[in-house]
């Protein structure tokens, strides 16, 4: 199944008993508004809300980061969503927060799972239907969804620093803004300070869209990895501020036709709040 879906035929299959649409917005560092406000207000007919801050370790210091197995499996029938399920997410403003909930269903084991292309601006932009008010969570006659782990797609704090002492062995790829990746902008998080990893190469997530918020054509998303390092035999490994939009530059591997490949998770929110670990800038 193609990661992406387009407004028109997101339209045409809204009808399908096995389709269950998800809004997984989420206000990111900056971002000043309400998501489920925003939710009540006008969302996609039939549309649940995907809660990543409730689909989160809710003991970890970092922001969003994996839940374990049993809290997603939990949240995940809660939805209503289970193994039959075609799974469509939605961001309100884009594709960030949609790619971080294609992504978690993915590390979960849920294959049958898309995001809507331009987010919902393409769906307003194609002239189609909005509701309003909260939606009810149907009752379900098909098996619960069941959790499969595939931990080979997340990758950690140390096995990070692994790869930054083992120069070459994986491609890391950072979504951040140019200047944040350069430490000549601040980060959004206040106190952190900004820079990247020895050996990154800097991503912007932005480089994989087009002017209209939509996922570049696969064709040139392949020549965008394949100017940035990335080749068919390299692990790639992305990397943001917090583990949201490095999801976006795994959905475009996934749609370059390039395979999965692994986000690390605390991103720059652990790495540069770690004790020891190495911080380059330009004018390092």
């Amino acid at each position: 199944m193609h990661p992406l879906i387009s407004a028109e035929d997101l339209d045409r299959c809204l009808s399908h008993d096995d389709v269950v649409i998800l809004d997984a917005t989420q206000a990111l560092p900056g971002q000043k508004f309400d998501p489920q406000t925003c939710f009540l207000s006008g969302h996609i007919p039939g549309a649940r809300r995907f809660d990543i801050d409730a689909f989160s370790d809710p003991d970890s210091p970092l922001p969003h980061t994996v839940p374990g197995q049993a809290r997603f499996t939990r949240l995940a029938r809660a939805l209503g969503l289970h193994d039959g399920a075609r799974i469509i997410f939605y961001d309100q403003k884009g594709v960030a927060c949609a790619a971080r909930g294609w992504w978690l269903m993915g590390l979960f084991g849920h294959d049958r799972t898309q995001v809507l292309d331009g987010g919902l601006p393409a769906w307003q932009e194609a002239g189609l239907r909005l509701e309003t008010g909260p939606t009810p969570v149907p009752a379900q006659d098909t098996p619960p969804f069941v959790a499969r782990p595939r931990m080979r797609r997340l990758k950690g704090l140390g096995d990070m620093l692994d790869i930054v002492h083992a120069p070459g062995s994986s491609l890391i790829l950072d979504a951040r803004a140019h200047g944040r990746f350069t430490g000549e902008q601040p980060e959004p998080r206040a106190g952190m300070p900004s820079g990247h990893m020895p050996g990154a190469t800097s991503m912007p997530y932005t480089t994989l869209l087009t002017a209209d918020g939509r996922m570049r054509p696969p064709h040139e998303l392949r020549q965008v990895f394949a100017a940035a390092g990335m080749r068919p035999d390299r692990e790639a490994v992305c990397t943001c501020g917090s583990g949201m939009t490095a999801c976006v530059l795994a959905l475009g591997l996934v749609a370059a036709g390039l395979g999965q490949h692994a986000v690390y998770d605390g991103s720059w929110a652990e790495w540069a709040s770690t004790p020891g670990t190495p911080i380059v800038t330009r004018n390092a």
